[in-house]
């Protein structure tokens, strides 16, 4: 049989094409549908030309300005986590700090910076990034930064000037080793979803004592 056949898995430089890659297809025309703070710009519909030959589909998604979380991790090996409730899905889910990149020209790991100060009161000396992912491609642009946060102290009370208000006034945090929060996740005790990826990339990084892990960007 001719022809190029598919690198065999495990194959040298058989991960080398496998890279998500910016690309975007000619939009014939964009209609905003709906305005929001919390979500951003809000929801949009693109007419899409999808097949190259003058074919459009409609895309509805929403657009949203991407959020940032920290998986704090402290001297023991303990990762902290926040119970918090989220109504859209009715449930009190317990999470890492995370907040939406909403002040304008602050980056994702400023934001993450600001996050672990507003909600857990520290600050971490040590970050790098574990991993970024788009939660809902097929729904939203969103995409999510999830730092690791490490050399942490707390901010003394009176340099915190932040009040927590509505469902962040009732966050409950608990330190949790991080072989207890893969176990959590593994058995479906976790749900959301920057911790759940956060969690396990940490795990996994974690085998070779955090060697090779990304330089935070984003300011």
């Amino acid at each position: 049989m001719s022809g190029t056949r598919p690198a065999a898995e495990g194959a040298p430089g058989a991960d080398a094409k496998i890279a998500d890659a910016p690309e975007s297809w000619p939009v014939e025309r964009s209609e905003e549908r709906y305005s929001s703070a919390k979500v951003g710009v809000g929801m949009r519909t693109d007419w899409v030309e999808t097949d190259g030959d003058g074919t459009v589909a409609a895309r509805d998604y929403m657009v949203h300005p991407g959020a940032a979380a920290v998986l704090a991790l402290d001297d023991r090996g303990r990762v902290l986590l926040q119970r918090q409730y989220r109504h859209a899905v009715r449930h009190a889910l317990w999470e890492l700090p995370a907040g939406i990149l909403d002040v304008e020209g602050e980056g994702p790991l400023a934001t993450a910076r600001r996050e672990l100060v507003e909600e857990a009161g520290m600050r971490a000396e040590v970050w790098h990034e574990l991993a970024d992912f788009f939660p809902s491609p097929g729904f939203s642009d969103e995409r999510i930064h999830v730092f690791l946060a490490r050399e942490l102290s707390y901010v003394p009370a009176e340099e915190i000037d932040f009040v927590r208000e509505h469902e962040e006034a009732h966050l409950i945090a608990e330190w949790v080793p991080l072989e207890e929060a893969v176990r959590l996740v593994g058995a479906g005790r976790l749900h959301n979803g920057a911790t759940v990826i956060g969690v396990l990339a940490a795990h996994a990084l974690s085998r070779n004592g955090f060697a090779g892990l990304r330089e935070p960007g984003g300011g």
